[in-house]
């Protein structure tokens, strides 16, 4: 069943100041399971309230927050015409020090302030949280399970890069063993971000650590694949992560029987 949903902005208070972010939630006065939207790395904007919205209407209370607010509200780069020559590349030279401003440690302790917002809200149900993220929202899905343990309940990671990189010390395998939500991972299967040597290496790391998890390949399918404002975008890898996403917060999330 898909229900009406309310869609607000709003700013949540972090260590280094307000983020900006998206808040949906269906629209019959209730709470609802909490669920926090990590981003790409395009940021906020239609296709994300979107997406966001889709996820609430399935019975969750989401927040998005503008993961680099450290550098402006959203948008802090606009999405680039890609038609244009070369238009990815300079997108991603512009973002890059955009970027480094979102350190592991800094991206971790924002965390704890929308999971704080989230634990606050009456809007959301008592108990474990879910967690999404794309492209490098993905990436910090999996750092996310593992710093904040038994709070996240359930944990997706779509077209994420860099998850099993074994001579960095940041790469989110090295904290498996303190993941106790259940992962569902999805890559593609043409993403120079996430080679098949790391997703091995990373399959293995999760086994050994005795973690719940669901590791899959979507075929003909790039890095991206989510997104509709993409050229990479595809309607049946989209349509088939929803299931799979709302299969695992159907599995482990707090929601009313009734």
């Amino acid at each position: 069943m898909t229900l009406s949903v309310a869609f607000h902005t709003l700013d949540v208070p972090t260590p280094d100041g307000d983020a900006d972010a998206y808040l949906a939630h269906p629209d019959d006065g209730r709470a609802h399971p909490g669920v926090l939207f990590l981003m790409d790395a395009f940021g906020l904007r239609p296709w994300l309230r979107e997406m966001v919205e889709t996820v609430a209407a399935h019975g969750c209370t989401v927040l998005a927050p503008n993961l680099f607010h450290r550098s402006g509200p959203s948008p802090v780069l606009a999405v680039p015409d890609f038609s244009e020559p070369d238009a990815r590349a300079k997108f991603f030279a512009d973002l890059a020090p955009i970027r480094a401003t979102l350190t592991p440690d800094l991206a971790l302790r924002d965390t704890g302030a929308y999971l704080n917002w989230l634990t606050d809200s009456e809007l959301v149900t008592p108990g474990g949280f879910g967690v999404v993220g794309y492209c490098l929202g993905g990436r910090l899905t999996l750092r996310v399970a593992g710093e904040y343990g038994p709070a996240i309940a359930a944990a997706a990671s779509f077209h994420g890069g860099g998850l099993a990189q074994a001579d960095h010390p940041d790469s989110p395998h090295h904290r498996a063993d303190r993941i106790e939500a259940e992962l569902f991972i999805a890559h593609a299967s043409n993403d120079p971000s996430m080679p098949q040597e790391q997703i091995e290496v990373l399959d293995k790391t999760l086994e050994a650590a005795g973690t719940r998890f669901t590791s899959v390949t979507y075929p003909d399918a790039a890095h991206g694949f989510t997104m509709r404002d993409m050229p990479i975008f595809r309607q049946d890898a989209y349509d088939r992560h929803l299931h799979d996403l709302f299969a695992l917060f159907d599995r482990n999330l707090p929601f009313d029987p009734a």
